[in-house]
């Protein structure tokens, strides 16, 4: 087990950037499968993206694909995302989520993931 706390997030305009992080300081981080996922009021949380133990796969949802970029720093165990050309649509509170079983399952399945983070707030807003 382990704690995730996720940071970065804010207030941006439109085509604005942002740059989230999650830190895993208890994770071994090198044997779990990370993701980003998101949820905005009054909807479900769904998948944004996911990379695998060593960064070798990862997953981009068609929302985010082409302007999002997930990495991760085993040694610093910190897994961030990048989020270009922000719109008022991809406002939402976004979570760090962690699965042990070593596996590439279904990685943007919320039941695929162990562990959360408490969320960091996105605002996309002119």
């Amino acid at each position: 087990q382990g704690v995730l706390v996720e940071s970065g997030g804010g207030s941006v305009q439109p085509g604005g950037s942002l740059r989230l992080s999650c830190a895993a300081p208890e994770v071994t981080a090198s044997s779990y499968c990370m993701g980003w996922f998101r949820q905005a009021p009054g909807r479900g949380r769904e998948a944004v993206a996911a990379i695998n133990t060593f960064g070798h796969s990862t997953y981009y949802a068609d929302s985010v694909r082409g302007r999002s970029s997930i990495s991760r720093d085993n040694r610093a165990r910190t897994v961030h995302l990048q989020l270009d050309s922000l719109r008022p649509e991809d406002t939402a509170m976004y979570y760090c989520a962690a699965r042990d079983d070593g596996t590439w399952l279904e990685p943007a399945s919320v039941g695929s993931y162990q562990l959360w983070g408490q969320g960091t707030q996105v605002t996309v807003s002119s």
